[in-house]
């Protein structure tokens, strides 16, 4: 029998993730700000919520001069800043450009979007890296392309052929890693350094290396979260995604698929998360062969997470369901950072941005919306307990298809989520639901307590929203 995950799953091996846990204090109940990725990414980069940033679209065209960047103010205190993968705080062209930067810190950008057969030469650099290597990227990206509206940049394949594990975007994006700190650490002066590491995986297409797939059984996987009936009493946004595939950019509705299908698509991200397990394992060797391990703060974690499947649905978009809006977060640093720690708390994601900057010795602007976990992590403060509750938003993230404008409140029992523009909203009781089979929302003996939540959801998007420093960055 395989190992399981440390976080508890199963049906996975992830062995390296195992090795930060180990080393490093785990955070088990972190939530996005965003289901989505651009408003998470600028959230957790800013310490400040997507509306507050004014970066609520998945893509912008262009990211708010007004907002600093976590690395930007790193790179003003000394460090040498880069960057390997997506960064997507903006929009791309295959035809034109990559995405549009901000004075984001970065020094060294190695950027990568996600893989597909249309990218000129010079704008994808994975791609100028697979060319360099003899690879013909365009038959290795090359595959019959789902529904996608006409106008979108990205027709994104269903599937496209596995990529060896030396070839794939992953294994680009963690050599790219090494490749900057063996620069960084080789100058005449040495320099703090910070890389942020962004592989594509697990994300659609799924993609992984045939080897890795064949490590696991097809029979062996699950099947996603469902009950029959359970969209009865759910938005119509959800009613819209299962039926008919509104949200046609973002989500895919499992109608239609048999048990074996479910299953391979499970495989097929499973074996991704192993491989990016593996990659990681690589990473963390390479630091501890150069004597770098006991001095570099690892943060292990995810934009958001991935439907899969349940409650019929695939991908993302403006859902808060714990698939995609619960999400891992880890920090490991021998001598620094408490050990093998496991915190029940509840966590922002956007909350990484003062912690980088109090653990690395800088300030914290007051403006940040955010709470640092430092105090946590050095073991100063009780790690069962951070905030009273998380909140996400999504407003029309979706550039192409503006279906959903929600909010969510969670205090680590009941979830509210409000849908300003729907009649049904969502109320679940993770307690005695946790599988979020059953929403509440309408049923006549729960109407106090909806009450109540509704309330502190809508007050928490006007007060947990509003800056704290007028005159800095006050937005009226």
């Amino acid at each position: 029998m395989r190992p399981s995950s440390g976080y508890g799953n199963t049906h996975i091996h992830t062995p390296n993730i195992d090795r930060l846990m180990k080393t490093g204090t785990t955070f088990e109940r972190a939530y996005s700000q965003s289901p989505v990725c651009t408003p998470s990414r600028a959230s957790f980069l800013t310490g400040r919520y997507p509306k507050t940033c004014r970066s609520s679209i998945n893509g912008n065209k262009t990211f708010s001069k007004d907002e600093t960047l976590v690395t930007k103010m790193m790179r003003d205190n000394g460090y040498v800043c880069g960057l390997t993968g997506k960064l997507h705080l903006t929009s791309s062209s295959a035809k034109d450009h990559q995405e549009l930067r901000a004075d984001d810190g970065y020094s060294y950008f190695e950027w990568s979007h996600m893989g597909y057969d249309l990218w000129d030469k010079g704008v994808n650099n994975y791609m100028d890296w697979l060319e360099e290597k003899g690879v013909d990227w365009h038959a290795m990206y090359k595959a019959p392309v789902i529904d996608w509206p006409p106008k979108s940049n990205y027709p994104i394949p269903a599937r496209i052929q596995s990529m060896p594990d030396e070839l794939h975007q992953t294994t680009w994006c963690v050599e790219k890693a090494m490749e900057f700190i063996t620069q960084s650490v080789s100058e005449d002066v040495e320099r703090p350094w910070c890389i942020s590491i962004n592989p594509f995986a697990p994300h659609p297409p799924f993609d992984p290396p045939q080897s890795f797939k064949d490590r696991l059984k097809i029979e062996d996987m699950p099947l996603p979260l469902w009950k029959e009936g359970e969209l009865d009493n759910k938005p119509q946004s959800q009613k819209d995604s299962y039926y008919i595939g509104a949200q046609s950019g973002m989500v895919r509705s499992a109608v239609g698929l048999t048990k074996e299908e479910k299953q391979e698509n499970t495989l097929e991200y499973y074996a991704l998360v192993e491989h990016l397990d593996y990659q990681l394992g690589r990473l963390i060797d390479y630091l501890e062969e150069t004597g770098q391990r006991e001095r570099t703060i690892i943060m292990f974690m995810s934009d958001h997470g991935e439907c899969l499947g349940d409650h019929g649905l695939y991908w993302k978009g403006g859902f808060f369901y714990e698939c995609n809006v619960h999400v891992p977060l880890i920090f490991s640093c021998p001598g620094l950072i408490k050990e093998g720690l496991r915190s029940n708390a509840l966590v922002e994601l956007m909350d990484v941005a003062p912690t980088v900057l109090e653990l690395t010795g800088i300030p914290v602007p007051q403006y940040m919306q955010a709470k640092s976990l430092a105090s946590i992590l050095k073991g100063e403060s009780d790690p069962s307990h951070h905030k009273d509750c998380v909140y996400a938003e999504y407003y029309y993230s979706a550039l192409l298809s503006n279906k959903v404008y929600a909010t969510m409140y969670f205090d680590g029992r009941y979830k509210m989520i409000v849908h300003h523009d729907d009649p049904i909203s969502e109320f679940y009781d993770l307690q005695e639901d946790p599988c979020e089979y059953d929403n509440l929302w309408g049923k006549e003996e729960y109407q106090p307590l909806i009450f109540e939540y509704y309330q502190k959801c809508f007050n928490h998007a006007i007060m947990g929203n509003e800056d704290t420093v007028l005159g800095e960055k006050a937005i009226f």
